[in-house]
């Protein structure tokens, strides 16, 4: 006879190991702890197995919670897709929590929304625009359904689709009338780059302390577009991504400096919580790749 168990269960019992918390699940789910222990102990019951260790708050897979997770997982993926045959994208209805770093927002992210809305119109997506550091926390939290950022996310419970990489170029205004192109000549002048948690400023950091024996000044901005408007003031030169100098560059509002050595380029990522699975994040993620394609 087929035990009794049921997908409420299941997917709690996923949410709970992928999360390690009754209550993070519990709002994940939009119910109660209380109806979240219900249901692991009943899961528990009609399986006659321990599938969590609870100490003090803490939880834990026990050995054969680890053997079954996999299994769930399968399970609600299949329920899903069952389910996704008889219901089309103009049917999906919710909240897609959809997190950009700023040059994707800066850039093909206007087109990507209109993407969605033409696939899935009675999604409503909620919009936040960060550094790749705390979009990266927010997702990996389940803050955050679906990023466009820097990666790929190392995590197991998340998946990546490439979207492509991004070039950088020195930049610098006319105004500055910049005559050379070397380490001497970028030396003097204020460089603009991004915030000090990111990779770009740490290389940007050590290339310069590596080969410049004398002080220079590095000046930080945790927004992208700010870094871009001192740039086309005179304020200093700056490595930007290819795709944000663009217009700039063809409208001589900006002149590229010929310097050889450049941050590594921005590589990025759709990136999603894998489990359960999902529909619409898997869908949306695509979307990404394919506007993404399409823009580069």
């Amino acid at each position: 006879m087929m035990p009794n168990w049921t997908l409420k269960q299941l997917e709690s019992f996923v949410w709970v190991a992928k999360l390690g918390s009754f209550r993070a699940t519990a709002e994940r789910l939009n119910t109660t702890q209380p109806n979240i222990s219900v249901r692991i102990s009943q899961l528990e019951s009609v399986l006659g197995v321990r599938l969590f260790y609870r100490d003090s708050g803490s939880v834990a897979l026990t050995p054969i919670g680890h053997s079954l997770l996999g299994q769930a997982e399968r399970v609600l993926q299949a329920s899903e897709e069952f389910s996704q045959q008889s219901i089309s994208s103009d049917q999906q209805v919710g909240i897609l929590r959809l997190g950009v770093a700023e040059l994707i927002a800066q850039t093909w992210l206007r087109d990507y929304l209109l993407d969605l809305r033409q696939v899935f119109p009675n999604i409503d997506v909620e919009l936040k625009v960060d550094l790749t550091l705390n979009l990266r926390e927010e997702l990996v939290s389940r803050a955050l359904d679906l990023c466009l950022l820097n990666g790929p996310i190392s995590n197991f419970n998340i998946s990546n689709i490439d979207l492509g990489s991004v070039p950088y170029v020195w930049t610098a205004s006319p105004k500055l009338a910049v005559s050379g192109s070397d380490i001497a000549t970028l030396a003097g002048h204020s460089i603009l780059t991004h915030a000090r948690t990111t990779r770009h400023f740490v290389e940007l950091s050590a290339h310069f302390r590596d080969l410049w024996e004398k002080p220079v000044r590095i000046v930080p901005s945790s927004s992208l577009s700010a870094c871009l408007q001192m740039t086309l003031d005179g304020l200093g030169i700056a490595p930007l991504p290819r795709t944000l100098v663009e217009k700039p560059l063809a409208t001589g509002e900006l002149v590229e400096i010929p310097y050889e050595w450049k941050p590594s380029a921005l590589i990025f990522t759709a990136s999603f919580a894998h489990t359960p699975a999902s529909f619409l994040l898997k869908r949306s993620a695509e979307l990404a790749m394919e506007r993404a394609v399409r823009h580069h």
